[in-house]
């Protein structure tokens, strides 16, 4: 069997630093053969490789099926056309076919490929939303079982020529990495914006599958997706399959839990479990229509100056336990957080946390870059629907329980506090567990850590189970002592 070539004749692109050299890389490697099949914004991807010359080497066929009725004839129907689903039956027909067709005269030598986009680049109003699916299914060497890469962008150019362009470069990143660096995931997502930035471009959305990427863990590329700065916020569900944020959280209300989760604690699923009761009531409408997310933000997990993936994905297994959608953002601002979640839903947003968070949120200096500082902060804050619910906190030092009526902060900005909550945007919870209020998330990390039994009465079952049974948080060195 013919070995993957990772070398080229021309020497040249051996290292490409422009797209043009990528799309000529591509090309003038023997063992890749495909197709491209392309809708919504021109078959920008497929002209590179047509442009810069020996494509007869590379491409199949390219196709463009823009009306919908021929596309359903090619693909079959789908309520959506710029989705993952369609997506995905563009790739499956068009791999296929190669396989089918060509497989028997050159399956030896050729590792075949198949690319698709469906987008929607801006039109001639100006009024839509845009964004597009993206990806390629392949053979890493002739024979293979199929790898596949999916991606989600947002288009941020303001004309549909530029994003035309951008999308363009995109593809050829997708390609090229594939081809060339799919023996390291996290630089193949790193790599997809080369020659573009995240004012053009943002990738919310990266899925791995198949054999080439058998020991990828998507969660851990949603993580890179933030890190790297491709993204703002990337989400997994329960199960650890990647989501694209706009088809969860469209048109649907929107509660956010923001914590450490080192453990999830039973007061991080009363404080979740309470504001979603009030919230549903508030907008009558039934609690299974609301999205529930547990966020953790880059600044939480980079406390220690790096992030421990081992420590990540405890965390994500956990919150998994609980059946909760896992958020991971860049966004410590709230004001960031609302904006962002605003970009996906017209609904409600709602916004649950203890009184210490609250307090936080009242510190000027976290909106020293805003030139209206915290009046700007707040501003954008409250402009959509948003509330916040605040759960209430017994003072360990004190022993007093605080509420929004009892909240300390500083002088100068109580009026401004007072303001807001004679509003209605804060709001307390009543319907809260008192007898869960002497938990802390530091002070059950530190009973598991130092072997004391104690801890497993202050989290869920299904949370003292995992964290036993996986030897999360050091339960295991504990145990030794």
């Amino acid at each position: 069997m013919l070995k993957r070539r990772n070398t080229l004749a021309a020497d040249d692109f051996t290292s490409p630093s422009n797209t043009r050299e990528k799309a000529l890389r591509v090309n003038l490697d023997p063992t890749r053969y495909g197709s491209f099949a392309e809708i919504g914004a021109g078959q920008e991807v497929a002209r590179w490789f047509f442009r810069v010359g020996a494509a007869a080497s590379t491409i199949s066929k390219s196709i463009s099926a823009y009306d919908m009725a021929v596309s359903d004839a090619i693909y079959g129907h789908t309520r959506r056309y710029v989705s993952r689903e369609r997506l995905e039956s563009m790739l499956d027909h068009e791999h296929t076919l190669n396989l089918e067709r060509l497989g028997p005269s050159r399956g030896e030598t050729t590792a075949f490929f198949a690319f698709a986009d469906t987008v929607a680049a801006r039109n001639f109003q100006g009024t839509n939303e845009c964004h597009g699916w993206m990806g390629i299914r392949y053979q890493a060497r002739p024979h293979d079982e199929d790898s596949q890469l999916v991606i989600h962008v947002r288009m941020r150019d303001h004309e549909n020529s530029a994003q035309q362009e951008a999308l363009g470069i995109v593809g050829v990143n997708l390609l090229y990495a594939v081809c060339f660096l799919d023996h390291d995931p996290e630089k193949m997502l790193e790599s997809l914006l080369d020659n573009l930035s995240t004012e053009r471009i943002e990738i919310d959305m990266a899925e791995f599958s198949g054999a080439q990427f058998r020991e990828v863990d998507n969660r851990v590329m949603s993580l890179k997706l933030v890190q790297l700065g491709l993204s703002g916020a990337a989400m997994f569900g329960p199960s650890g399959a990647v989501l694209q944020p706009s088809e969860v959280l469209r048109k649907r209300p929107v509660l956010v839990e923001r914590g450490s989760f080192r453990p999830v604690t039973s007061v991080n699923m009363d404080m979740l479990d309470c504001a979603r009761e009030r919230f549903a009531a508030e907008l009558e409408t039934p609690q299974e229509q609301i999205v529930e997310l547990m966020e953790i933000t880059m600044r939480n997990l980079l406390v220690t100056g790096e992030i421990d993936l081992k420590d990540f994905l405890a965390r994500a297994d956990m919150l998994a336990a609980t059946g909760k959608i896992v958020l991971i953002s860049d966004y410590f601002e709230y004001y960031r957080l609302a904006a962002w979640l605003a970009r996906y839903t017209t609904e409600p947003i709602a916004l649950t946390m203890g009184i210490p968070s609250l307090e936080e949120i009242f510190t000027e200096q976290y909106y020293s870059d805003l030139e209206g500082g915290i009046l700007e902060a707040f501003g954008r804050l409250f402009t959509k629907n948003l509330r916040i619910y605040v759960y209430p906190w017994r003072d360990p030092s004190t022993n007093v329980l605080r509420t929004t009526e009892n909240i300390v902060l500083p002088a100068h900005v109580t009026g401004l506090y007072r303001h807001i909550l004679d509003g209605n945007k804060i709001l307390q919870l009543e319907n809260y567990n008192p007898s869960l209020m002497h938990i802390f998330s530091r002070d059950v990390l530190k009973r598991i850590q130092d072997g004391d039994r104690t801890w497993i009465t202050m989290v869920p079952p299904e949370i003292a189970e995992i964290i036993q049974r996986r030897r999360f948080f050091g339960y295991q060195e504990a145990l030794t002592h």
